[in-house]
């Protein structure tokens, strides 16, 4: 049976986390987008998890039936990523320079994308104006706490809350230092 997801609407990258869930679930799945940039996303990822995507573009929306081939296509081999913790460095609370909007809307898809990768990040470090997503009210805060609960570190620099006012209302994480931090 075909499991159908309808991601018309949602922001990047909640079109292939959703579709990517659905073919965990089953071997046919139809994704139905609403714009280029989320119909190549869902391609890409489908194709690599060794899905067939046929695309049928129609008045309400583009439709993507994906249909699992059996195996996954083998990658070439490639050297192996040196070992170790991965350690992210938030140091604003929001991502890239550029419109204001823009940059929030980056860090809120960014941030709940974390938690559905694989592995997860070892440590995300939060300095300057990054900590302002560790407090009460963050956009972010419910997707920081499950990272956490999932166990990822959260570390916030003490001097930053400070500096802010906000070292009352930190939410999520452990407050440190630079000496930890380094």
């Amino acid at each position: 049976m075909t499991k159908i997801i309808d991601a018309r609407g949602l922001p990047c990258p909640q079109p292939v986390i959703l579709t990517k869930k659905a073919l965990a679930e089953a071997d046919e799945v139809t994704a139905i987008v609403d714009n280029e940039t989320a119909k190549m996303n869902v391609s890409r990822m489908a194709a690599k998890e060794g899905c067939r995507v046929e695309v049928e573009e129609k008045a309400d929306g583009i439709y993507l039936h994906l249909i699992k081939r059996g195996e996954v296509p083998q990658e070439q081999p490639v050297a192996a990523p040196a070992a170790g913790p991965t350690v992210l460095f938030v140091s604003a609370w929001a991502v890239g320079r550029g419109p204001e909007e823009l940059q929030d809307i980056l860090i809120r898809s960014f941030v709940p994308t974390l938690k559905e990768v694989s592995p997860l990040p070892d440590t995300v470090i939060f300095i300057n104006t990054g900590v302002k997503l560790t407090v009460e009210g963050s956009p972010v805060l419910e997707d920081l706490q499950a990272l956490e609960e999932q166990g990822a570190e959260i570390l916030v620099c003490g001097t930053c809350l400070n500096y802010f006012g906000l070292t009352e209302k930190v939410a999520v994480g452990t407050v440190s230092n630079m000496y930890t931090i380094a």
